[in-house]
C-alpha cells in the first residue's frame, strides 16, 4: 500500500505505519510501500503503541502520521554515522 491509498482507507486518522519498502533521496526518506499497523483517533494512543513496538523491535522502520497530510515528509538525520529517520 502507498501513502495515498492509506489516506483513502483511513481518512482523518492517525496511523502507525511500517515502511515495507523505502529508500533515501538526499535527506528525505521515501516510503514506497507501507503496512498500516493500526489507526487511531488521537495521537497519544498512536505514539504509545509506537513506543512499545519500537522498544520491542528497534530495527523496524515505524512512523506515526496523520492522513490529513497530503505527503509524508520524513527527514533522515545522521548522527555519528548512524541513520535515524525523524
Amino acid at each position: 500500500m502507498n501513502w495515498q491509498q492509506s489516506r483513502l482507507h483511513y481518512p482523518h486518522q492517525w496511523l502507525l505505519i511500517e515502511a515495507v519498502q523505502a529508500h533515501t533521496e538526499t535527506d528525505q526518506r521515501i516510503i514506497d510501500n507501507l503496512a498500516v499497523i493500526d489507526a487511531y483517533s488521537d495521537s497519544a494512543a498512536a505514539l504509545r503503541d509506537y513506543a512499545r513496538l519500537h522498544h520491542a523491535a528497534p530495527e523496524r522502520e515505524l512512523y506515526v502520521a496523520h492522513t490529513d497530510r497530503s505527503e509524508l515528509d520524513i527527514t533522515e538525520r545522521c548522527w555519528l554515522g548512524i541513520r535515524q529517520s525523524a
